[in-house]
């Protein structure tokens, strides 16, 4: 499918367009998204609106008249500048913040960064990304060292017991505490702050893997005592594939290093990032213009409202299914997971299967994900949905259940 993309005043920043801002159907055609389709499934590779792709494209056209000018001397000051503006969003300093190409690249270079010796350990949790969790056992199998993961209950999480579950499994021999900020496969925000300051209480750095926050929850750096922060922008922010950060705490700055080693080796973290080879830099530099685009659609208003659109629609579907919420409110953002009793086996085969008929046959395009012996659906809440998004989802639960 074309998506035709429309043409801006070079620098032109995007306003307003309406004085009642617009949201579920209504907003359908700021996006590139197929006609009929339910998408429900915004927490896996976002959707980039329209204005994004353009001010991506405006980028590309500038670099293409003159790639030699571009790459080796406007792009380090427009890449700085746009981290600047990504920095204040996150809350923290642009000189402590590099780009990279998503969660699981900053992730890498973080692990890859450290040393560990036989004996160390890194503890995470089980609900840790299956990326990650390949990245901490290819770390971990080159050291000797011991990947760690603490057992969140889910269902029946409450902030109390995730975090007691984090601070059991810490040691003596702890090095590193990897903790995601919002869980992929059962999207629950855990208490990272409370989670952060028992780290650091017991002397052990941090590495927060908040793929899923930028967008959908605030977020202060600099109010958390953590070491690395990374996220994505392509995800809840309305950013184009591939944009993410890295921030580093100034005292790690000098041990962390891109997983690609280029000419900037030796000259500092802001130098080792900026320039790792020849890349397409354009989805980095609209990241201004994604902040723009959310800030437009209503900003903290817009999280707010994807929140209680996720959890209506999370207790319709709990109704519907008659199954109990795994997670108090407090802990479920705009992605949610119901359990499935009725859908068959707790396995990858068949929550594949059951999410491609749900595609194929419904239109209907969310995940079905098996964890801890159940089957989930995840569903997610964005702008362009609304509640009869999540009625479809519930009508071909239904129709599937009866197969």
């Amino acid at each position: 499918m074309s998506c035709p993309i429309p043409t801006a005043p070079e620098g032109a920043r995007m306003t307003d367009p309406i004085a009642q801002r617009p949201e579920g159907a209504a907003t359908r055609s700021l996006f590139c998204l197929e006609d009929g389709i339910a998408f429900l499934n915004n927490g896996s590779y976002g959707a980039t609106p329209r204005a994004v792709l353009a001010a991506q494209q405006r980028w590309r056209e500038r670099m293409e008249a003159e790639p030699v000018r571009f790459l080796k001397s406007e792009l380090p000051v427009a890449l700085r500048n746009a981290a600047g503006i990504f920095a204040a969003f996150l809350g923290c300093r642009g000189e402590d913040l590099v780009f990279v190409d998503n969660a699981t690249s900053g992730c890498n270079a973080v692990l890859r960064s450290l040393e560990f010796r036989a004996g160390d350990e890194i503890v995470t949790t089980d609900h840790v990304y299956g990326a990650v969790r390949k990245t901490l056992a290819f770390v971990a199998s080159r050291s000797d060292s011991r990947v760690i993961e603490a057992p969140v209950p889910y269902p029946g999480t409450t902030p109390e017991n995730a975090l007691a579950a984090i601070v059991a499994a810490l040691t003596p021999q702890t090095k590193l505490l990897v903790v995601d900020w919002i869980t992929s496969l059962t999207a629950l925000v855990l208490p990272i702050r409370e989670i952060c300051a028992a780290a650091k209480a017991r002397g052990i750095p941090v590495l927060i893997d908040a793929a899923h926050a930028p967008g959908q929850v605030p977020i202060d750096i600099a109010s958390l005592d953590a070491d690395w922060i990374t996220g994505n922008a392509h995800k809840w922010l309305f950013g184009a594939r591939s944009s993410a950060f890295l921030w580093t705490h100034p005292e790690r700055q000098g041990d962390t290093h891109p997983t690609v080693i280029s000419h900037g080796y030796g000259a500092g973290y802001r130098a080792e990032f900026d320039w790792v080879g020849t890349r397409d830099p354009s989805t980095w530099l609209a990241v201004p213009a994604a902040i723009d685009f959310w800030r437009t659609m209503g900003g903290d208003a817009l999280m707010a409202r994807n929140h209680r659109l996720a959890s209506e629609a999370a207790r319709m579907l709990e109704a519907r299914l008659r199954v109990a919420p795994a997670a108090p409110d407090a802990m479920r953002g705009a992605m949610q997971t119901i359990e499935l009793t009725q859908h068959g086996p707790a396995s990858f085969e068949n929550a594949n299967r059951l999410t491609l008929r749900l595609a194929d046959t419904h239109n209907v395009t969310v995940p079905i994900i098996p964890f801890g012996n159940r089957l989930w659906v995840r569903l997610s809440a964005q702008l362009f949905n609304e509640m009869a998004d999540y009625e479809r989802l519930a009508d071909a639960l239904a129709t599937e259940r009866a197969v």
